[in-house]
Parts: structure tokens; sequence; C-alpha cells
């Protein structure tokens, strides 16, 4: 069943001991988890293989939420659990902003931008008008 296009942007920021990165989320589920098959691959040790799985679920007719639910697909349940804005969850719908926690120095944040909202570090140039110029474009002229 296809999803409505909405104006929403959902984005997870994930850092591991890799560092950190920028995932758009738009597929159903995704599996969270060391394993090197999981669809969002968190590298610690600290994280399970499979610790977490993100579903996909629909709000009203044009938009939907992320639900993270604690382990696998199957129910098994991760050694170190979720913890998300500072408890301690099986199992959450996330917010704007929500903090998950899947180990030490192992975390994402969750953005849902609406509308027009940018993400963080881009910004929409064409509002801008830019004249480059060459620094050497004025040595003829008199100062």
């Amino acid at each position: 069943m296809a999803v409505a296009a909405t104006n929403e942007n959902h984005i997870l920021i994930v850092e591991d001991d890799q560092g950190r990165k920028e995932i758009p989320l738009d597929r159903p589920v995704y599996s969270i988890g060391r394993d090197r098959d999981c669809d969002i691959r968190l590298v610690s040790h600290f994280v399970s293989r499979r610790h977490a799985t993100l579903v996909r679920l629909p709000r009203d007719h044009s938009s939907f939420y992320y639900r993270i639910v604690d382990g696998d697909a199957k129910g098994k349940v991760s050694s170190n659990g979720l913890v998300i804005n500072g408890r301690r969850m099986p199992a959450h719908d996330l917010k704007n902003e929500d903090e998950i926690i899947f180990g030490p120095q192992v975390r994402a944040i969750y953005y849902l931008l609406q509308g027009e909202t940018v993400p963080p570090g881009q910004t929409d140039m064409s509002e801008y008008d830019i004249t480059l110029i060459n620094p050497g474009m004025n040595e003829n002229e008199e100062d």
C-alpha cells in the first residue's frame, strides 16, 4: 500500500563508534543493530546484533509516524535495551527530537521536519542573490 505524499521528512541522526550519519526514513520497517545485515548498522560492541526495530505506522490518511521497538522483528529483546529521552522503554512512538540511547556513546536523534522546514545545516540558496567577484577583476580600476 502506497503512502500519500506529505510535506514531512523523517530523519534519524545516528552517532556510534564510526561517527555521525544522517539517515532519511521512508521505508515501512528498519532493523537496527550491530549485524551487517541490519538496515541501520550501529558500530559498537555495546549494541546487540538486532538491537531494535523501527516500524512506520499511519497517523491519518496523509501522514505517518515511526515506532521504535526493543529487539528484533520476532520479539527477541536486546541485551541493553533502549533508553528514550532518559527513560528505559520497551517501545516508543517517536516524536521530533526524541533521543534514543542504544549503549555507551551510541545514540540517535529522530527529527520530524514538516512543511517548509529545512534540516539543520542545509539552506535553500535560492533566496539569496549572490554575485561572486574574482579578486583580480578590480586590478585596473581606481580606488
